[in-house]
């Protein structure tokens, strides 16, 4: 038996009211924790499902498999219902598909929940003039607040920290960048529903100086004294915002290092990015 498909696409013996049926179990793959990923494409009848996966777990089982995924397509809602029904349970979802899941193994339930964090990023950008780039947004918290603040925006899926920074700062100013380095982090709870957030500083560059706002997202945007900008009341009574400042205003003022970007490779050759303090760190 392969170590990454299982051929499940055999026939067994169901005994129904109406005499014996020939039921063919789902077809699935194995995952690398000893579990099953089903991937529904085809349409298919629910209570034909139902069989096919209640023969299906019976096998599992007797193969020691553990957790069970199905992935089920938009045009697949009307079995989830009968999946549910059958002891899964929600686990997350996308636009375009839903994911259950359930433990049929004897040990502990080791599924790992949804994941725990949206990131998202903040972008200091500073010209030669100490002016930084700042917005006021059109939505949001802030909207008729009349603050000044840095342009911030969500890390996408498969996006690096870095490149995020770059894109936000285009989209919403127009201004191109490169990325310098992450001056901080902030880690905060329940922020998007149940969701933490993870918020990343980010130093850039500017490339080009002439602003064109988002119109959709950003009321105004322009260049601002960094004196300035931390000098707002706003920045002043908010903790979180004031420390942001405060260690911008380091690292042009005093000698504070942030975390640059290393490119690395994974062991599946995959391009990955390490940030850490590469000035202190040749130092040692």
């Amino acid at each position: 038996m392969s170590t990454s498909t299982i051929a499940l696409a055999i026939e067994k013996q169901m005994v129904l009211e109406n005499g014996v049926q020939q039921v063919e179990l789902l077809n699935g793959v194995e995952d690398s924790y000893g579990g099953i990923i089903l991937n529904m494409e085809k349409p298919m009848e629910s209570e034909a499902f139902v069989y096919s996966l209640r023969a299906s777990i019976s096998q599992w089982k007797q193969q020691g498999k553990r957790g069970v995924w199905i992935k089920l397509p938009i045009q697949l809602v009307n079995l989830v219902e009968p999946s549910v029904k059958e002891g899964f349970r929600y686990h997350h979802a996308e636009p375009d598909y839903i994911m259950l899941v359930s433990w049929i193994g004897n040990s502990t339930n080791t599924i790992p929940e949804n994941a725990s964090h949206r990131v998202g990023i903040g972008a200091f950008v500073i010209n030669d003039q100490r002016e930084v780039l700042v917005v006021q947004e059109n939505n949001g918290t802030f909207k008729g607040k009349g603050v000044w603040k840095f342009p911030t925006g969500v890390v996408n899926e498969g996006e690096d920290i870095c490149m995020a920074a770059i894109r936000e700062v285009k989209e919403e100013t127009g201004i191109d960048t490169e990325f310098v380095e992450i001056l901080a982090f902030r880690q905060s709870h329940k922020s998007f529903f149940t969701k933490s957030d993870l918020f990343f500083v980010c130093m850039l560059r500017p490339l080009s100086f002439d602003i064109q706002k988002q119109d959709t997202e950003i009321e105004a945007a322009q260049w601002m004294s960094i004196n300035e900008y931390a000098a707002q009341p706003f920045i002043q009574k908010h903790d979180g915002f004031s420390s942001v400042a405060n260690v911008c205003l380091a690292k042009l003022e005093k000698d504070y290092a942030g975390f640059s970007r290393i490119p690395t490779t994974t062991a599946s050759g995959k391009t990955s990015y390490v940030y850490f303090n590469s000035r202190d760190l040749s130092k040692l």
